[in-house]
Parts: C-alpha cells; sequence; structure tokens
C-alpha cells in the first residue's frame, strides 16, 4: 500500500504522492487510472515528489490523461503547504519557489517568456497581439509560466462556449506542444477568468492560467498590478511587472489522507 495526499487549490484537485524516500513509479496508464473519477481515486493532476539535486525537491505532474507536463500553479501552492515552510521546487518548466503558512501559499513561478518559440508556436508571430482567430475569439496573446498558455480577452467569459472550443483550439497545429486556452473579462479592476487546460479540460480553477493572463492583461495596460484573478473556484492574486519574477498567493487546502494499492492501478 502507498500513502497519498488529496489536496485542492480552489477546486482544482491532486492526488500528491511523497516519493522523497521511497521510490514511485509512474506511467501514463497508472496516472490515467488512479486520475479517473468513477474508477481510481479522481483527480485532475496527479503530483509525484521526489528528490531533487538543484533544489529542495522535485515535483512531477501528471494530467488526468496521463500526460506528464511542466507546471502546475496550484499544485505548487499545495507542494509547498506540504514542505511546511520555505521551498525550492524542481518543475519540468524550471525551479520555482514557494511559502506554504497553514492553508495559504504564496509561488515564485519564475519570469514569463514570450518569445514565439518559447511558446511555443509553430511559426514567428507576434505574441503580445497575435494575428488569429477561432470563431468569435480572435486577437489573443500567447505567455509561457512554465507551460503554454494561449489567452482571450472577452466581453463576458462565462459566455464562452469553452467546452467546446477549448479542444479545437488546444489541439491546433499552430501550438506543437499543445496549448491551455484562457477566456478572461474585466471587472472592477479585477480579472474573470475560465481556463480549459490541456489534458485535463475545464477545471475551476488554474494557477499557471491565473499568472499568464495577468500578465498578458498587464502588457496591454488593461489592470495593474497586484491583480485579483477569479475563477470558478476562488480568486488569486497576482504581482507581476515587467523584468520580475510573478508571484502567486491563494489557498492550497489538505482534503484527507489515504493509501492505495497502486498495483491495482497498472
Amino acid at each position: 500500500m502507498r500513502r497519498f495526499h488529496k489536496m485542492h487549490g480552489l477546486g482544482n484537485d491532486f492526488v500528491i504522492f511523497d516519493a522523497r524516500e521511497e521510490p514511485l513509479a509512474m506511467s501514463a496508464a497508472r496516472a490515467r487510472a488512479i486520475a479517473d473519477r468513477k474508477t481510481g481515486i479522481g483527480c485532475d493532476q496527479l503530483i509525484v515528489v521526489e528528490p531533487s539535486d538543484v533544489a529542495d525537491l522535485r515535483m512531477r505532474i501528471f494530467n488526468a490523461d496521463g500526460s506528464e507536463v511542466e507546471a502546475c500553479g496550484n499544485a505548487s501552492r499545495c507542494v509547498a503547504v506540504l514542505a511546511g515552510g520555505d521551498a525550492r521546487i524542481e518543475t519540468a518548466g524550471g525551479i520555482i519557489s514557494g511559502s506554504g503558512d497553514g492553508a495559504r501559499a504564496t509561488v515564485d513561478m519564475g519570469e514569463p517568456r514570450f518569445d514565439w518559440q518559447d511558446i511555443p508556436l509553430a511559426y514567428a508571430m507576434d505574441t503580445a497581439a497575435m494575428p488569429v482567430g477561432w470563431e468569435d475569439l480572435g486577437d489573443p496573446a500567447a505567455v509561457n509560466v512554465g507551460n503554454p498558455h494561449v489567452i482571450f480577452f472577452v466581453a463576458d467569459a462565462n459566455a464562452v462556449d469553452l467546452a467546446r472550443l477549448g479542444p479545437m483550439i488546444e489541439d491546433d497545429p499552430l501550438f506543437p506542444s499543445r496549448v491551455n486556452v484562457n477566456v478572461a473579462s474585466l471587472e472592477d479592476g479585477a480579472i474573470r477568468l475560465r481556463v480549459w487546460e490541456r489534458g485535463a479540460g475545464l477545471t475551476l480553477a488554474c494557477g499557471t492560467g491565473a499568472c499568464a493572463t495577468a500578465v498578458a492583461a498587464i502588457r496591454r495596460h488593461l489592470v495593474q498590478s497586484p491583480v485579483e484573478v477569479r475563477l470558478p473556484g476562488g480568486s488569486l492574486t497576482i504581482d507581476w511587472a515587467p523584468g520580475r519574477p510573478i508571484l502567486m498567493s491563494g489557498p492550497a487546502t489538505h482534503v484527507f489522507t489515504g493509501e492505495i494499492d497502486l498495483e491495482a492501478f497498472g
């Protein structure tokens, strides 16, 4: 039997395994089976915490479809809380740092990247105002915050049929590594945001999506930093200025601890 933690950040939920002392083999098929909400434990992402040679710990992130990805802001806050204080966290998207205090955490997500090769895009274009569109969604921005995001600013984020348009944009050939799709609208100096997550679908919250969207909005002079980003699961605070790393603050909730027979899941 293997111990795990069930945690969430604003409803974006995780199964987290601490493999720093006892190694754990994780495959795409096993991650997909554990993440299944009907026959597994159920989660948006599965997290494996491992030893690191360059930081305090390493965080591996598997989406619900079994794909391994570079970064997850909400999971980073949860791991910082589990670590019990300040921690430098190695991810496939780079080293980030987090500070957990009770049920809240602040994570330094590093500096955003804007070059078209860094998103990545299939060909060169201005990522601050991309001359592309899908049906009624057009003129997006693209930002890499450890993983790739495309952001559309619309009149009403809640009115967009993201369940239909999200997968269409995620798998568009313009994005060789696929992409996370964000639709955002402005309200009272804050940002209303919904996210279609690459490999996970619609989630209640996306930390890297909140970071990418806040950065894009600040670059377009639509909001001032720090800015509140309101997601279906709750709010995050994002603080960023050009040439500085992104600071993301918000809750990280421990739901329960359990045990699982890993062999039963492949």
